[in-house]
């Protein structure tokens, strides 16, 4: 048996699946307690005051007549003789009164004179209708005399005991989860690069859960700053005898092997910078309100400067949104980069949906197979059969820096085909979520 619409139609988050948890033994405890109350209380009550009430009633009947006492018995029962036109009296009751229904059902078993019942001209004193020797005679009876009165309290306490009950468990509930929403906050943000303050705090196993990401976070940091550190160091060290080399290369007489010897240099020098830059993904700048636009079109123009050709596509303004200005640029640079690289003319397009930043960058080159798209994005791949090498060879480690800084930002790096320029289209996509308006708001 599929069950997969139950599980579109579960809440997916905490709370929603908590309350859930929650209100559904609550309210199954209810309806069953409820149908208890209504087969036993309303039911049974009332068809024993009935056939009670019945007795009195054929007594009364038989009284009416010639020399019967019929209203000193009436009197005495509590019973009253109503001067109506009985026969027009007939069967009503209230769609909800559910007691009247068993009390009908047994008067008419009870008492075989029983023309009519009226539960609905006075609720208080209903109108019996009951075949006499002298005709039809109406009886006006307390309604408390067929059944308990106020039957609906015990429902009504029933439910507003249970709301109560089940708020004060949501506000237990929702002190403990608590702690688990800001675990996954502080981990939700040291997955995007920023290290926000976290104490543990909740249940046991909350706390050794908080104590163990504490933990975890504390390693990877030391991790990271060893290996930045590492690299620096190794940077330094290489520079200085590439250094000597190039200061030995000028010294020396033009020809072709010292023309290749110093484009070995130069070459080993780009490969050491852009290595750099991607082993020091991590240490990113911090967040700022950036102006996502002039951000692009201040890169727009150094590259227009440097002689590429580029094509802007953006609005006028836009709202700051809180972004890493120097991660960003770095990703872009390295995109555009490539395109003017395997392509002669790139287009860049600015947009902004509701909750998003969305940064395109298109190239008239050949473009990459979709089967190895994925494959251009991981460290040092070079896919020298696809993409020419007319404008020099790269590292391999332009998209995957910008999908690293893209991914650190909560965002998202995608690479399809261009359909306006015919290469290919790099989406890098982020989120808008933190913007000055929703800071503010936070913040207030």
């Amino acid at each position: 048996m599929d069950f997969g619409w139950l599980k579109r139609m579960m809440p997916r988050g905490l709370y929603g699946r908590a309350a859930l948890i929650l209100l559904v033994p609550i309210v199954t405890l209810q309806i069953v307690v409820s149908g208890q109350i209504l087969q036993r209380y309303f039911q049974e009550v009332a068809g024993q005051m009935s056939e009670a009430l019945a007795l009195d009633l054929a007594l009364v009947a038989s009284e009416v007549g010639p020399g019967g006492s019929a209203e000193a018995v009436a009197d005495a029962l509590e019973i009253k003789i109503v001067e109506t036109a009985a026969a027009e009296v007939q069967d009503r009751r209230r769609f909800y009164d559910l007691t009247g229904i068993e009390a009908i059902r047994v008067l008419r078993r009870q008492l075989p004179g029983l023309l009519a019942v009226d539960l609905v001209t006075d609720w208080r004193n209903p109108l019996i209708v009951v075949e006499t020797e002298e005709g039809p005679v109406a009886l006006s009876v307390a309604r408390q005399r067929m059944s308990a009165s106020n039957p609906h309290q015990l429902l009504v306490l029933m439910v507003f005991f249970g709301l109560l009950l089940t708020w004060v468990a949501y506000l237990f509930l929702r002190n403990q989860l608590k702690p688990i929403k800001r675990l996954a906050a502080a981990a939700e943000a040291f997955g995007m690069g920023r290290v926000e303050p976290y104490t543990p705090s909740g249940a046991t196993e909350v706390r050794s859960a908080g104590r163990a990401f504490l933990d975890m976070r504390a390693r990877i940091e030391a991790m990271i700053a060893q290996r930045t550190l590492m690299l620096s160091g190794v940077s330094h060290d290489l520079r200085t005898p590439l250094t000597r080399m190039k200061l030995g290369l000028s010294m020396l007489e033009d020809g072709p092997e010292v023309t290749d010897l110093r484009r070995d240099v130069e070459e080993m020098e780009m490969l050491l910078a852009t290595f750099l830059d991607f082993a020091r993904g991590e240490a990113l700048d911090d967040p700022a309100p950036t102006d996502p636009v002039g951000l692009v079109r201040a890169l727009v123009a150094d590259t227009l400067r440097g002689g590429g050709e580029v094509d802007l596509v953006a609005p006028e303004t836009a709202e700051p949104v809180m972004l890493r200005p120097q991660a960003v640029r770095r990703c872009l640079s390295n995109l555009i980069g490539n395109a003017l690289r395997y392509g002669r003319r790139a287009r860049v397009t600015v947009s902004l949906p509701e909750r998003a930043l969305r940064i395109t960058v298109e190239d008239d080159g050949p473009g990459i197979p979709a089967a190895r798209r994925e494959e251009a994005m991981q460290p040092f791949a070079r896919l020298d059969a696809a993409r020419n090498q007319d404008k020099g060879s790269g590292v391999g480690l332009g998209l995957a820096i910008a999908r690293d800084i893209a991914q650190r930002h909560g965002g998202s790096l995608t690479l399809a085909d261009s359909e306006a320029l015919g290469g290919l289209r790099v989406e890098l996509v982020l989120p808008r979520q933190a913007s000055l308006s929703s800071q503010a708001a936070s913040v207030s």
